[in-house]
């Protein structure tokens, strides 16, 4: 079983005679390319296990300076003694601080409790307990992405905010191993020289006037060459995708990571990839690829300067296509968008970035009551965005869209998405319940009208949040889509596999007190005539045992296969992919 990674963190004292807290805090170097010039949250459900808890104290920057010395030897003494006056600002600024009680969206006992708390990095552990028989044609790795901040924050934390930790359970038989490292992205590499966190949070710290101050701090030191932003500010903590012979970690707040599964089945972080520095901006952390063509298509979003919103694409190989402006009004949150065998579909919807709130002391990521949502609509080989075509579809928010496709009869484009309520209820905090609607939105391009409809019963209504599609009929019309059940509202109890044209669906629930994350949907052949013939991969965690396992369910019947016992528990966390064997001798190495 794995502790908390902090220090100061607690568990009953019944652990401690068998667990020791770990904490690495050498320099680690990485290889890098060269570089580029409605929601109350439900508290009971974060915090249902008493096994692991938040401290209530946390270490000030001076109390850290005496913990671990962070000035490096090759400063000099101005700037060493500009650190340590900007130290002094920022005690003073936290102390002013937690004068204030902090939202629960960005209070880090409520964020990061329980198991959403984060874990140490562990080496390989092979020969892993297989529960039942692994089907043959799982062989490779199945890797999940999740946020797991190496520091105990010292302000305000979102769930969103961690640093990107990466698990691995390789598959050859019935013979299993597991592993999870932290991506060495620059932030977490300077932080970690350090001894500390000096990159500013984006969601949890980015408010109000100290946010404000936060980022006159952080700009400071990095015009003192204190810290260095050049290279990014990303985590790398959301989206994995395995393209051109490469596992890509993605934030949408920086260029992507690669990353490398070694043949002894642990993880290596290659470095901060920009396909051979044709890639000058951030991307998005949900791309696409086409699985007849192989290509893949991104946006990027900015949130201080237009162009506010680029659409592009990649050939199969990596080739970049050139970026296509698309022309907002302002700057707007897209963390997913969708694809269609002949169109781009995007999202432009009513969470915005507004800096200026900050001023006012309020968080830049607002819900606009006052903007129409809409979906773009443009063609996949578009050399401008001349001809994208926009269509109204009033109060629609979709954090995530699963699939869209064409029904040609209609001239319609068909998007299949979870509808959210109230839409910024994950950043903001809120007096209304969550509900997260699978919703399917017809976009009529002749009448340019939009109609959605519910896919479940009112009366069968559960939140349906991380999930997919078969991704071998991705942009093509599908029947299923394997989702998360996320209730108790933020936690997964279990996956739902739905029937998008009748709504019927089968639930496949955890057990009590057992929690999970996205349900990753593997085929057992791309060749097989039936959409669902596969396996549900999970990751799933007892709260009562606090131990965790990945289980493998048969998509067709809905009944467990395997489940295989890891050594250390697994936080819930975000997307993951599966690369298979034969693709892992093909890896990349830079």
């Amino acid at each position: 079983m794995a502790t908390n990674p902090y220090t100061s963190s607690l568990l009953p004292s019944s652990f401690f005679s068998t667990i020791k807290t770990t904490q690495t805090t050498r320099f680690i170097s990485i290889k890098t390319n060269k570089p580029i010039t409605k929601s109350t949250i439900n508290c009971a459900a974060l915090q249902s296990s008493s096994l692991l808890h938040f401290p209530q104290t946390i270490n000030t920057p001076s109390q850290q300076q005496q913990q671990h010395p962070h000035q490096p030897l090759q400063w000099n003494l101005l700037q060493r003694a500009a650190a340590t006056a900007l130290d002094m600002f920022e005690t003073a600024l936290i102390s002013r601080e937690t004068n204030t009680p902090l939202p629960k969206t960005s209070d880090p006992s409520v964020q990061i409790s329980g198991n959403f708390a984060p874990v140490p990095e562990q080496s390989v552990k092979h020969n892993l307990t297989v529960t039942g028989t692994i089907p043959d044609c799982i062989n490779g790795v199945y890797v999940r992405n999740g946020a797991n901040p190496l520091f105990e924050p010292v302000a305000g934390h979102h769930l969103f905010d961690g640093d990107g930790m990466v698990h691995a359970v390789t598959i050859d038989g019935n013979s299993v191993s597991y592993s999870c490292r932290l991506t060495k992205t620059h932030r977490l590499v300077q932080e970690k020289e350090l001894g500390r966190p000096v990159f500013p949070k984006a969601i949890g710290e980015l408010h109000g006037h100290s946010g404000v101050a936060r980022l006159a701090l952080f700009y400071a030191r990095s015009l003192l060459g204190l810290v260095d932003h050049s290279k990014g500010m990303g985590v790398a903590n959301a989206g994995l995708v395995y393209f051109n012979n490469r596992l890509l970690a993605m934030s949408e707040d920086d260029l992507p990571y690669h990353i490398k599964i070694t043949p002894s089945s642990d993880i290596e972080t290659v470095g901060r990839y920009d396909f051979s520095e044709q890639l000058t901006s951030t991307m998005i952390a949900h791309p696409k690829i086409d699985p007849v063509t192989g290509e893949m298509f991104a946006l990027s979003y900015d949130v201080v300067q237009k162009p506010y919103l680029k659409y592009f694409k990649f050939s199969k190989n990596g080739e970049k296509f050139p970026d296509i402006e698309i022309p907002l009004p302002v700057p707007t949150m897209m963390h997913d968008f969708a694809i269609t065998e002949n169109f781009v579909v995007v999202p432009d919807q009513q969470v915005v970035f507004k800096l200026q709130e900050m001023i006012k002391g309020g968080s830049p990521v607002v819900y606009d009551h006052n903007k129409m949502s809409r979906f773009g609509i443009l063609s996949k080989t578009a050399t401008s965005s001349d001809d994208m075509i926009w269509v109204d579809s009033p109060e629609t928010f979709c954090f995530h869209l699963w699939n869209a496709w064409e029904e040609p009869e209609t001239n319609e484009v068909v998007v299949i998405g979870s509808c959210m309520t109230p839409p910024d209820s994950i950043f903001n905090e809120s007096d209304e319940n969550l509900e997260s609607v699978l919703s399917e939105i017809r976009i009529n391009l002749t009448t340019r009208k939009t109609t959605k409809r519910r896919i479940l019963k009112q009366s069968e209504q559960v939140n349906l949040e991380a999930g997919m599609v078969n991704r071998d009929k991705l942009g093509r019309k599908t029947q299923f889509a394997y989702l998360a059940i996320a209730e108790p509202w933020p936690k997964v109890s279990g996956f739902a596999k739905v029937d998008l044209a009748t709504g019927e669906m089968k639930k496949f629930l955890y057990g009590d007190n057992r929690y999970g994350g996205e349900p990753f949907f593997l085929p057992s052949d791309s060749n097989s005539d039936k959409e669902d013939d596969g396996y549900v991969l999970a990751f799933v965690h007892d709260e009562n045992t606090w131990k965790s396992e990945l289980q493998i369910i048969n998509a067709v019947t809905m009944k467990m296969e395997a489940s295989v016992k890891l050594p250390s528990r697994v936080p819930y966390g975000f997307h993951g992919t599966f690369i298979s064997s034969k693709d892992l001798v093909q890896q990349a190495t830079q």
